[in-house]
């Protein structure tokens, strides 16, 4: 299952967040252990480089694109490699929402669009979809039909 995605900034602010799994009363501890993690070490990483670690039986892959921080966090059959494969089209989407690798400004600017993408990618826990058309194609904006 993934646990957990966290966007945040360069100062350790989360921008965008999903949970799946975890108890509320832990959420405090993950998010404060990611951006402490983050800080530590994330100077100097270029974009899209992952860094991996392991926490309480858990994976965290975790990587920078433009000024933004992504984590993921997996259990189970979501270790490490299949973690990388989710971050991986998580970046992507994010590129191809903005343009370019964000800066905070660009990120919050299409806050809306990445959050769908977001959705469509990771649902309840479980890697949904992959192809970059696909997601596109789902996360399209239509006025609401006359029923």
């Amino acid at each position: 299952m993934i646990l957990a995605v966290l966007f945040a900034n360069s100062e350790g602010n989360i921008l965008v967040e999903r949970f799946n799994g975890v108890p509320a009363e832990e959420r405090l501890h993950w998010r404060s252990f990611l951006v402490k993690l983050g800080a530590e070490n994330l100077r100097g990483v270029k974009n899209e480089e992952l860094l991996v670690a392991c926490h309480k039986s858990v994976y965290i892959v975790y990587t920078v694109l433009g000024d933004v921080s992504i984590y993921v966090v997996g259990k189970d059959e979501y270790d490490e490699l299949a973690l990388s494969e989710v971050i991986f089209v998580i970046t992507s989407a994010v590129k191809d929402v903005c343009g370019k690798p964000p800066t905070e400004r660009l990120f919050l600017d299409k806050y809306g669009r990445i959050c769908l993408c977001l959705d469509e990618i990771v649902w309840k826990g479980l890697l949904e979809n992959t192809e970059k058309d696909r997601i596109k194609r789902l996360i399209r904006l239509k006025p609401p039909t006359e029923f």
